[in-house]
């Protein structure tokens, strides 16, 4: 699959963009487990043409990173043309557009998956936005508002008419937010649309190289972009990757061998905040993921997520490892929720 010129292989595997998350220390630590592309979170049209110091941080690119993505949001065209040029000049590998996500604050000013209240608009932007660049630009988006204007067959003939280079899918409609389950099916609909030739990513549910497998047959998509079920298991790019070259199910990874990436996560989140207490923080959402279903283990979590020196989070994480040494954790029934 390729991305105008850049070559990511065989079903890529793509770090989705999510808000105080994919920052500089997880992206290190999904690349580490084989994520083939990344995207930095996502950076607000508005923020960036403002000269927001903290919304320019955001754009900070290291070249473990590449091949990597800027993704935007905002609903001014003008703005977004504009933002989409000073993105550029971090020297992405592309310029992401973030029509998908669902969240009441974005959607209420018309960003993000609220576009879908004005398609022609959404077309319009994207249109502008490719002319007004040199990189590839892509686009990330859901199947419609509701249940009842699932529109993304045509909105995506559209997008592509544009000259866009690429098209994520998540399987969700707008109204729906994160609650029940990512629809495969529509989709597949748009993989398997005769007018589309170029490459689809299918995104939504994927906790683990099974559901990895399931939604890739069922799709026919030319990448699968990963996102929430990454988050405290960056290994699920090896996992994954592992399965569908070979049919064999990595095993669990033991609680020291988690600990050790949670270390290795922690050091890159000090060096990039140049401040432990910011960089203890920063861990804390990852901190409640990495371990789940321990047994008597809530005491432990408290603590670890109630910390605020780094001294105390390691004396923590080097108790866990040694109360748990030989246990597997096994996520195939942890929800994404």
């Amino acid at each position: 699959m390729n991305i105008g010129n850049i070559e990511l292989g065989s079903i890529p595997l793509f770090l989705a963009p999510m808000e105080d998350v994919t920052y500089k220390s997880f992206r290190y630590m999904c690349k580490k487990y084989g994520a083939d592309m990344m995207y930095t979170e996502f950076v607000s049209s508005e923020a960036l043409i403002r000269d927001i110091e903290k919304t320019k941080r955001k754009m900070t690119l290291f070249e473990f990173d590449r091949p990597v993505g800027i993704q935007i949001f905002g609903h001014n065209i003008e703005s977004m043309v504009e933002a989409a040029k000073i993105a550029e000049e971090s020297n992405p590998d592309i310029i992401d557009i973030n029509f998908g996500c669902p969240m009441k604050k974005i959607v209420n000013k018309g960003a993000g998956s609220g576009m879908f209240q004005d398609v022609p608009k959404m077309i319009e932007m994207t249109s502008q936005i490719v002319k007004a660049v040199n990189k590839p630009v892509t686009v990330k988006t859901r199947l419609g508002w509701d249940e009842n204007s699932k529109v993304i067959v045509e909105v995506a003939e559209q997008l592509q008419d544009t000259g866009i280079a690429a098209l994520t899918l998540h399987g969700r409609t707008r109204k729906q937010l994160y609650t029940g389950e990512a629809d495969w099916d529509w989709i597949a609909k748009v993989k398997n649309n005769p007018r589309m030739h170029i490459p689809i990513i299918g995104n939504g549910d994927i906790n683990g190289p099974l559901k990895a497998k399931e939604c890739l047959d069922k799709s026919g998509v030319d990448g699968l972009m990963i996102g929430r079920g990454a988050i405290g298991r960056p290994w699920i790019f090896q996992e994954v990757r592992h399965y569908l070259e070979t049919g064999e199910l990595l095993p669990p990874p033991l609680v020291p061998e988690i600990v050790e990436n949670v270390k290795d996560q922690l050091t890159q989140s000090i060096n990039w905040k140049d401040s432990p207490e910011r960089a203890v923080k920063e861990m804390r959402r990852h901190f409640a993921k990495y371990f789940p279903s321990l047994n008597n283990f809530r005491e432990l979590r408290i603590k670890l997520l109630r910390a605020d020196e780094i001294d105390e989070v390691v004396i923590l994480l080097d108790e866990i490892a040694e109360r748990y040494s030989d246990t597997r954790v096994d996520y195939t029934n942890i929800s994404l929720k």
